[in-house]
């Protein structure tokens, strides 16, 4: 009887732990499942590709600037797949970014070019990553993940004004160039 009762707890145990793990796909983990599969394409940028030397920043910029330790960026090339592919995976994409725990900063575009959505995880004064989410119609689509420490909504969107001046290293950005054209 105690052995049948001990059974039971212990089943009951297994049974709540995987029903509690969270199941939800995660843009992380879609990330890293898709990095490497035809028709994707992968950069890991740090900020140092972003030469801000000559450019005048308000502390709260440079705040800002100093916040962010890298950027993830996944594409998806429209013309390297099949119509019905390329629609299954952007619908996984926006289906992921549906969750309300991605909170919406921004969005825009239009039904002819293509729209983007800018998303982050945390709260606004302290966001744990910011999401840039965009799709062209006739090119694909392009996640980027912008991973950093005690990144403010306000202060992102104050830098990003100033960040049209700054230099670039172009052997960073020539793949990531290559899917805009």
């Amino acid at each position: 009887m105690i052995q049948s009762i001990k059974k039971s707890a212990v089943l009951l145990l297994l049974i709540a732990m995987v029903t509690s793990c969270n199941q939800e796909p995660t843009l992380q983990t879609y990330y890293v499942d898709n990095e490497l599969k035809p028709g994707f394409s992968s950069f890991d940028l740090p900020t140092s590709f972003i030469d801000v030397k000559k450019v005048e920043m308000t502390q709260k910029q440079e705040d800002a600037y100093e916040s962010v330790d890298k950027l993830n960026i996944l594409t998806f090339m429209k013309a390297d797949t099949e119509v019905d592919i390329y629609t299954t995976e952007l619908e996984k994409v926006k289906t992921i970014l549906d969750n309300p725990k991605y909170e919406e900063l921004m969005r825009g575009g239009n039904s002819t070019d293509g729209k983007f959505v800018i998303k982050f995880l945390g709260d606004v004064e302290n966001i744990d990553e910011l999401i840039i989410f965009g799709h062209s119609n006739n090119k694909g689509f392009m996640i980027a993940r912008v991973l950093g420490d005690d990144m403010s909504a306000n202060k992102m969107m104050s830098l990003a004004s100033v960040l049209k001046d700054a230099d670039y290293d172009q052997d960073q950005l020539k793949d990531l160039k290559a899917f805009f054209n």
